[in-house]
């Protein structure tokens, strides 16, 4: 009986984890989503050299390349705690 209890409470202390996790990254998507619209922009209404616009092209493809591998993240902590699994994840 214990030990279902420990692993219930485990599962639950893993799932308030994850769902943290969860909204962090949300919230760090959306704010690089805010990022690149302002790169956008920034592209569209000024004269830039095209040493400014190859730069502006790089911070682009980088926060792209961040935003898709955040939001494989997401989606992976999102399914775990669908399905019901939810972990610890331990950061070294």
């Amino acid at each position: 009986m214990r030990q279902n209890q420990a692993e219930s409470r485990r599962q639950s202390v893993a799932k308030r984890s994850m769902t943290r996790e969860a909204k962090q990254l949300a919230g760090f998507i959306a704010g690089l989503r805010e990022s690149l619209d302002g790169i956008h922009k920034e592209r569209a209404s000024a004269k830039l050299s095209s040493a400014q616009m190859g730069m502006l092209d790089e911070r682009r493809n980088n926060l792209l390349l961040t935003i898709a591998a955040l939001d494989d993240r997401l989606s992976a902590v999102q399914g775990l705690i669908d399905l019901g699994r939810p972990h610890v994840i331990r950061v070294h």
